[in-house]
């Protein structure tokens, strides 16, 4: 579990490709040495494995799933990405709770200056719009950020100087593929109240058959 609050920024130094997804060589800008191999780390807001690391650098696979739902596949040798360590109990929650579980890819539409802040506009999937209300919270490339705005397929939200400075968001340009990843609460929410809905009933398998075949 994750906190949306970015501790620090990568670069990546190698990517190997594998046949069950990637392999990737990231160089951090903070103390790893209290890491250890096993434990998750968030890059760009998808929950990876270190399965090794040396000094200031680690190495963490990829997925094929992960490939196909995350801007990863994206990624180059010298690309930077917004790195967070899993949050220790009992620490403060700075953002809001975030599991690294990308939910779908959107595309940043248009970046407007206001002084020294910035707006972005991004474009979401449709099937994850409908999460996406105005105040509430939102991961993008892992960082946690409060939606200004969410109006049909589109929504905005305010990049402060600190954020542009700590994250990976200063290389931002329009047309920029980023991951996002919706309030957990809200879908948790949805399927609750919608279990008895016919909406919900076409969409399970379990059915009155397939109870029956299983001695229920």
């Amino acid at each position: 579990m994750f906190t949306g609050i970015i501790e620090g920024t990568g670069r990546v130094k190698t990517i190997h490709q594998k046949e069950e997804g990637l392999q990737l060589e990231i160089a951090v800008d903070f103390n790893l040495e209290q890491t250890n191999v096993g434990e998750s780390i968030s890059v760009n807001g998808c929950c990876l494995t270190i399965t090794s690391r040396l000094g200031d650098t680690f190495w963490a696979d990829v997925s094929l799933e992960t490939v196909a739902k995350t801007t990863l596949a994206d990624l180059k040798e010298g690309s930077a990405v917004n790195l967070e360590r899993p949050l220790k109990m009992g620490e403060r929650i700075g953002g809001h709770l975030v599991q690294g579980h990308v939910d779908g890819v959107g595309v940043v539409e248009a970046i407007i200056d206001l002084g020294e802040s910035k707006r972005l506009e991004i474009c979401a999937p449709e099937n994850l719009i409908r999460y996406i209300v105005e105040k509430g919270s939102i991961a993008i490339d892992g960082v946690s950020l409060t939606v200004n705005k969410a109006e049909g397929k589109h929504f905005s939200v305010m990049i402060i100087p600190h954020t542009q400075a700590k994250t990976t968001f200063q290389g931002l340009q329009k047309g920029t593929p980023v991951n996002l990843e919706v309030d957990i609460i809200g879908k948790y929410v949805e399927k609750l109240t919608h279990l008895d809905s016919e909406e919900y009933q076409k969409g399970t398998k379990i059915t009155e058959e397939f109870l029956k075949k299983h001695g229920f």
